[in-house]
């Protein structure tokens, strides 16, 4: 597969973390710049999904398993990069110890977090004037042979 993610340091990799996203996130779907960046881009593990060796999609996990700002490039939609990137980032969650994973998926999304196991659990809501649901998924347990110092071989 020509599909690779990786994991991402924000201050290695912030111009193209923040590239992906101002396309998708700020351009595309018109999310208020002081909406899209918070407090915890440096303390969140971010992820870069490549197709041949272009950066086409990222996302981030932060405390307690949330799971953030998944975004792939408009004209890299239908590889199943979205897919894959999900799978590793609740892998990698797993394997550092979390139990349950969460999102806040926007409700037209819903069905493309249902194929990863995600299930909606409250009520819709209003986010950057998008319509939201937090979605959860209870990982399960590591493999006795995952590591997290495997992750990038």
């Amino acid at each position: 597969m020509s599909l690779f993610v990786r994991l991402a340091d924000w201050q290695t990799d912030k111009a193209t973390i923040r590239d992906i996203r101002q396309k998708v996130f700020v351009e595309e779907q018109k999310v208020p710049p002081d909406l899209e960046w918070d407090e915890h881009e440096e303390t969140a593990q971010h992820f870069l999904i490549y197709h041949h060796n272009k950066a086409i999609g990222t996302g981030r996990l932060t405390g307690g398993g949330k799971i953030g700002r998944m975004a792939i490039l408009k004209e890299a939609r239908g590889l199943g990069a979205g897919l894959e990137l999900l799978k590793r980032i609740c892998k990698f969650a797993r394997i550092s110890g979390q139990k349950n994973a969460y999102l806040n998926a926007q409700v037209h999304a819903i069905p493309f977090y249902e194929k990863a196991s995600f299930t909606v659990t409250g009520e819709e809501f209003m986010e950057a004037d998008i319509p939201h649901v937090r979605m959860e998924l209870t990982l399960s347990e590591s493999e006795p042979s995952e590591n997290i110092d495997d992750w990038n071989r």
